[in-house]
Formats: structure tokens, sequence, C-alpha cells
């Protein structure tokens, strides 16, 4: 079973502190050190909004990183019942599996980098996994916005250039290599160059962008 008999399902975030000079650092030479700390403040929010539209707080867990007991952190769970786990040592694919190994039955993993990603499309994602070994949402940029796996496998991440345009066909590869079915039910687009901005901008209903933009 993919889901417990509530619909419920394990969904993990993994997610910064919101603290300036240390997140969002590509976007800082168009918006400066805080207001792009606030839009990544935003973007979490926004996230953690939208788990809690698509599952239960009590099936969500924020993987912390740089201030394991920043108040953001504590206002959200204590706001919302999430979990708190601080994400452990490692590059980006450690901590993905680390997170995917915690989960109890199949489940999926966002950053909060993906304003266009909607509960629908996690519920849809989740579902995948019924029939699929591994769901996938691509961003244009080359990465992607969402994992969710049937077993968490360490293989999957094994051997990716993080941070650039070959993530999401490198993933491609591990998943052929393990012989595994594949799901990417939608394409998206994240923010994380300053080029973002100005599409974000143009969907002010999801994010407003600190500025004015």
């Amino acid at each position: 079973m993919s889901a417990d008999a509530h619909g419920a399902f394990p969904l993990a975030i993994l997610a910064k502190a919101p603290i300036p000079g240390q997140v969002k650092t590509r976007l800082m030479p168009a918006l400066g050190a805080e207001a792009a700390c606030r839009l990544h403040e935003r973007l979490l929010r926004h996230a953690v909004a939208t788990a809690l539209a698509a599952t239960s707080p009590q099936r969500i867990t924020l993987w912390t990183a740089l201030d394991h007991d920043h108040p953001l952190f504590q206002e959200l769970a204590d706001r919302h019942g999430i979990r708190l786990r601080p994400q452990p040592e490692g590059d980006l694919g450690e901590r993905m599996y680390q997170a995917l190994l915690a989960m109890d039955t199949p489940g999926v993993l966002i950053g909060s980098d993906c304003p266009a990603l909607t509960p629908a499309l996690l519920m849809h994602c989740q579902a995948a996994l019924t029939d699929a070994d591994a769901v996938f949402l691509p961003v244009e940029d080359g990465g992607y916005a969402l994992v969710g796996v049937r077993q968490a496998d360490r293989r999957l991440f094994a051997a990716i250039d993080w941070g650039t345009n070959r993530v999401m066909a490198q993933t491609g590869d591990r998943v052929d290599e393990l012989g595994w079915r594949l799901a990417c039910p939608a394409r998206l687009w994240d923010v994380d160059r300053p080029e973002d901005l100005d599409r974000l901008a143009k969907h002010s209903d999801l994010i407003t962008v600190p500025g004015g933009r």
C-alpha cells in the first residue's frame, strides 16, 4: 500500500533555515541577501501549505538544515503538527536517500523551490507509485522537484552531478540500471536563477517576490 487507510502518505520536505547569505545564493545578485532570504522563507511556507493540503500533518517530515532549531522550523512544527528531523551529513543524494529510507511506506520527497507544485499533483505522484517503482517531476533546468520511490535504494543517487542541468538525465540512467519502472507525470519550473524571478512575478497568486518584482 502507498498510503494509510485514510489516504495519507509520507511526505518529506528538505528545508534550509532562512539565513541571509546562505539560502538562494544564486538569486542574491538580483535581490540581495535579505530579499533572497525572505523569498526562500515564503517558498518554504508555500511548500508546507501545499503538503498539508495533500496529506496529514503527522505524515509530513521537515528535514532541516543550517540551523535545526531555527524559529521558523519550530513555528511550523508547533502550528501544524509536522515532524522535524535534522538532515544527515552527506551530499544531496545521500540526504534524499536517508529521508526516503526513513519512510514506513512508499512516499514522496520535495524541496521548497517549486511553487508550481500543487496538492493534486502531489497526490497524483503518490498514486503513481502503485504501478511505478519511482516517480519524478522534472523541472526545466534539468533537475527535478519531486522524487518518490517504492523502496529506497542508494544507487538511485550515485554518480549524479548535483547542481547541474544533467541531474534528471543521469538519474534516468540510474533508474534504467536498476530496472525500475519510471513515472514522470508532469514537467514543472522552479525558482533558482535570476531569470526565474520574472515568471514568478507573473504568478503572484503563488508567491510575492520581495522587492516588488
